[in-house]
């Protein structure tokens, strides 16, 4: 019988892939036979280049390209050197983001005191920073007349969340564009063209470790809070992600298009 799940021998891209997260992904999609592209900014380029080593060391097949993923002409020559060395791509998954303390408003401040100029670059980061790549890498997909593209929403694209406004209204609306591209390939390339997003919990990684820990390491009150609300009782593992993301790469969700796929320990299901 057919190995539905079986991924070898594709070719996934990903963006924002030199992160706590994006390593434990890109090694994962690698060990499972993936041929993946490591997209991340040129001041990542060590970071990157070792991660593909681990990679090629345990039999996989990796590379590393510097990226932006809001200049669309860096997106193209990515994507040309990628069709040039690999032929083709299979996957794309964008998981270029972030967040700036600038962009939200803290417990001592108000709406009022909102800085829109880092407001604007968290959504241009999250938002555009999905949109702009998927403009350039679809394009083979599209021509191919198939390809799985996963997106990274958030909890915060489920429900607003205290302290990351800016981040929120991005990733929410990166659960709408999920939703809308979804119709938008189907109908107008066909059913092999899919997209989806996963929604991750609670996960402690470098660009919230300052607000879920305190300098010595203990849990900070929003943790707790954090936590109170999550019926697992505990952050997430960046292993604990895979499972799903292998799932929507694959052609065991061929019948999967347009969904937010939550991994999070039970946070959005639960209430008090």
């Amino acid at each position: 019988m057919e190995n539905i799940f079986d991924i070898s021998g594709r070719v996934a891209v990903m963006t924002g892939a030199c992160g706590v997260l994006g390593e434990t992904i890109v090694k994962y999609f690698a060990s499972q036979g993936a041929k993946v592209v490591l997209l991340d900014l040129e001041r990542a380029r060590a970071t990157g280049e070792r991660i593909v080593a681990d990679i090629t060391q345990a039999g996989g097949e990796a590379v590393f390209m510097p990226t932006d993923v809001l200049d669309k002409a860096v997106l193209e020559k990515n994507c040309e050197d990628i069709v040039a060395r690999y032929g083709t791509i299979d996957i794309l998954l964008n998981a270029a983001g972030g967040n700036m303390p600038a962009a939200t408003v803290p417990p001592d401040k108000t709406i009022f005191d909102l800085d829109i100029d880092a407001f604007r670059k968290v959504v241009d980061l999250n938002l555009f920073g999905t949109i702009i790549p998927t403009t350039v890498f679809a394009r083979v997909m599209v021509k191919n007349g198939k390809g799985s593209i996963i997106n990274f929403c958030s909890m915060t694209t489920l429900r607003p969340l205290t302290r990351v406004a800016g981040y929120g209204a991005a990733k929410a609306a990166v659960g709408n564009w999920t939703q809308y591209l979804a119709g938008e390939m189907a109908l107008k390339f066909g059913d092999g063209l899919r997209v989806n997003a996963i929604a991750p919990g609670f996960l402690l990684t470098n660009q919230n470790r300052s607000l879920l820990t305190n300098p010595d390491g203990s849990l900070t009150p929003r943790s707790h809070s954090i936590l109170g609300h999550t019926p697992f009782g505990r952050f997430l593992e960046p292993d604990e992600l895979v499972g799903c993301l292998h799932y929507l790469a694959s052609d065991a969700s061929k019948g999967v298009t347009g969904t937010i796929n939550v991994v999070d320990g039970g946070f959005a299901a639960f209430s008090i």
